[in-house]
């Protein structure tokens, strides 16, 4: 277990260890309980909110031979067979690569025969709205008439791309994007059970750029407790380095000098940013994050919620002093020069050039 990535190491075992989506969790424990399985699901939400880790354990929990509730054992062999990805009655296809109807044709095959050791035989099929057009048709008539011992689990980040009649054969569940404070939760469980510590201020900031995705700020903790010393302590300064982290007071720094009108101090700023080795993508993704925080304390202070946008009351307050002396109209206006820009970054050959000339649009145009 020690050669895992964390995302791995610490996937949930159980029901109970789910944060963040108790809905999902409740809905689908309680069908557990009273014996009521659909033959399809449908989860459907951003990266990294839990969508095949809750596959997985329904798919233990269906199946568990020794169930005394709706929790898998994870005990009895199918359980373990499952967590170990070994179960030959659970098949997993990523359509991502596995797109063509062959493939899925070669799993509709599967489906007529009898599950070998489980109760069920269990489909996980992850990111399905990129299977082809054909691949889906095949599926929709073995979805239409299922055998009764087959379970399908489907998962995709983009629901809408999906064939109506698909998801309406579906049970569906719509997962949310998790919030700082829930994601500080799982990290902080990470830690302990890694025998890590961390300065104050490194949770909240792995939780904020991992952007609701537990998966991201699995990864980014994996990163930090890699670079630590043998103090295993996880310091605020090596993340900020380690992670190319931008700090909010520098996008607040140059967002003055955007209301300043002052395209030499903006622009020379941003030069000093990348002498020192900040990743302008990222510079660019904070920023945006950064206005659109702006925007929604312009329009409605209630909007922004404290807590899960990272930011602390002294950084809200100097939001506050911004963008007094400016209209909603002015924040919006920026924040599709920047989202413009932050797409132009990425097929310039001048990384910083998109940003330069986004710069000196905000600056010069007429208030």
């Amino acid at each position: 277990m020690n050669n895992l990535a964390l995302y791995r190491k610490y996937r949930p075992q159980s029901f109970a260890e789910i944060i963040g989506q108790d809905h999902i969790v409740q809905t689908l424990t309680n069908s557990i309980l009273r014996k009521n399985i659909s033959h399809a699901y449908l989860f459907s939400g951003p990266r990294g909110s839990g969508k095949t880790s809750i596959a997985r354990l329904f798919a233990k929990a269906v199946n568990c031979t020794e169930q005394s509730s709706f929790e898998p054992c994870n005990n009895c062999d199918s359980c373990l067979e499952i967590s170990a990805g070994k179960s030959i009655d659970l098949l997993e296809i990523d359509a991502a690569s596995h797109t063509g109807v062959d493939d899925v044709r070669e799993l509709i095959d599967g489906i007529k025969f009898a599950p070998v050791k489980s109760k069920y035989k269990i489909f996980i099929i992850d990111e399905c709205h990129q299977l082809s057009k054909s691949a889906v048709n095949a599926l929709l008539k073995t979805l239409e008439e299922p055998p009764a011992h087959s379970i399908f689990l489907l998962a995709t980040t983009e629901s809408q791309k999906m064939l109506p009649t698909i998801i309406s054969r579906c049970q569906r569940f719509d997962f949310k994007r998790l919030q700082v404070s829930e994601i500080i939760k799982k990290l902080e469980f990470i830690g302990k059970k890694e025998n890590v510590k961390f300065e104050d201020s490194v949770l909240p900031l792995i939780a904020l750029n991992s952007r609701g995705s537990f998966r991201d700020a699995e990864t980014l903790l994996d990163q930090c407790i890699s670079f630590c010393g043998k103090d295993n302590l996880v310091k605020t300064e090596e993340v900020k380095e380690l992670l190319g982290i931008v700090e909010v007071a520098q996008i607040s720094q140059f967002v003055d000098f955007l209301l300043q009108k002052s395209a030499k101090d903006a622009i020379t700023f941003l030069n000093l940013m990348v002498d020192s080795g900040v990743d302008l993508q990222e510079f660019t993704k904070t920023l945006i994050f950064y206005l659109r925080q702006a925007m929604l304390l312009k329009i409605n202070p209630n909007f922004l919620n404290l807590q899960n946008s990272g930011l602390s009351e002294k950084e809200v307050e100097k939001i506050n002093s911004q963008i007094s002396g400016i209209s909603e109209k002015d924040i919006q206006n920026m924040l599709e020069i920047f989202i413009d820009a932050e797409n132009k970054m990425k097929y310039n050959s001048i990384v910083q050039l998109p940003l330069e000339l986004a710069t000196i649009d905000i600056t010069t145009e007429k208030r």
